[in-house]
C-alpha cells in the first residue's frame, strides 16, 4: 500500500480556523479530505468516520490540526497486522511539549467499529497503538479562550486521572508541570487555568469516576468554561 491509497478525514466540531485548516491539509496531502463537522460526542464522531472512507486504513485529524508542509504522504507505511492506530506528534505553540496530543493519526476502520468506552476515546481502540517520533504538525489550541481553556482542561483532566495509553506516572508529571506553568502566545493564559483546573477536576472526579464522562460533552465544558472565565472574556 502506498500513501497514495490513504483516505482522509478531518473531524471538526467548532474550531473557527477549521476551514482554513482543512483546505491547507488538502493541499499538503494532494488529495480530497472528507469532513465531519458538528458532530455531537466523540465516539459516535470517530464511528462516522469509519463509514465515510473506502480504504481499512485512512488519515485522521482534528479541526485544529496545523500539518506541516514538509509531511509527504507518500512515506506513510501502513499499519502492521495487529497495530490499529499510528500517531504522529504535534507541538503545543503554547507551551512547547512535543508528543502525540493532537497530532495526525493512522487507523483502521475496522477498530473505529469496535470503539470500547474509553474517556480517552482512542485510546479504547482494540489492537496496539504505536507511536511514531516525527513531528507532522502544529496542534493550534489556543483558537479563541474557549478552546485553549478546553484543550488545558481535558487534556490534563486524562494526565492526572492516569493515561489510558500506558504512559508513566513520570511522563504524566513531567507534561501537568509544562501545561500548568504558563505559557506563550495567543490565549495562553486560558490554556494555564483550564489544565490547573483539569487537574482539580480529576482529584474530584477519582471518587466518582462516571464524572470524567463530562469531558467529552461540548456543553458542559462551555457551561463550565462560561462561569469561571465568561466575565474575564467579555472585558477583554
Amino acid at each position: 500500500m502506498t500513501g497514495a491509497r490513504f483516505d482522509a478525514v478531518m473531524l471538526s466540531y467548532d474550531e473557527p480556523l477549521a476551514d482554513k485548516l482543512h483546505a491547507r491539509l488538502q493541499r499538503v496531502l494532494g488529495l480530497k479530505v472528507k469532513r465531519l463537522h458538528g458532530v455531537h460526542g466523540m465516539r459516535r464522531a470517530y464511528r462516522l468516520a469509519a463509514e465515510v472512507v473506502d480504504n481499512e486504513q485512512f488519515l485522521l485529524a482534528d479541526g485544529d490540526f496545523v500539518i506541516d508542509t514538509e509531511f509527504a504522504i507518500g512515506d506513510i507505511e501502513p499499519l502492521a497486522e495487529g497495530v490499529s492506530l499510528r500517531v504522529w506528534q504535534a507541538i503545543n505553540p503554547l507551551n512547547g511539549l512535543v508528543y502525540g496530543y493532537g497530532g495526525l493519526k493512522l487507523v483502521r476502520r475496522s477498530a473505529l467499529r469496535e470503539l470500547g468506552e474509553a474517556v480517552d476515546v482512542l485510546a479504547a481502540l482494540p489492537g496496539r497503538i504505536e507511536f511514531s517520533k516525527t513531528v507532522a504538525g502544529t496542534t493550534r489550541i489556543n483558537q479563541s479562550p474557549y478552546h485553549a481553556w478546553k484543550a488545558g482542561f481535558r487534556e490534563c483532566s486524562m494526565l492526572a486521572r492516569g493515561s489510558e495509553y500506558g504512559m508513566d506516572d513520570a511522563q504524566s508529571a513531567q507534561r501537568i508541570t509544562a501545561w500548568t506553568s504558563g505559557g506563550q502566545g495567543e490565549f495562553a493564559e486560558f490554556a494555564t487555568a483550564g489544565a490547573r483546573e483539569g487537574v482539580a477536576f480529576a482529584g474530584e472526579a477519582a471518587r466518582d469516576p462516571g464524572r470524567f464522562e463530562a469531558l467529552n460533552d461540548p456543553a458542559w465544558l462551555m457551561e463550565r468554561f462560561t462561569a469561571a472565565h465568561g466575565d474575564q472574556v467579555v472585558a477583554g
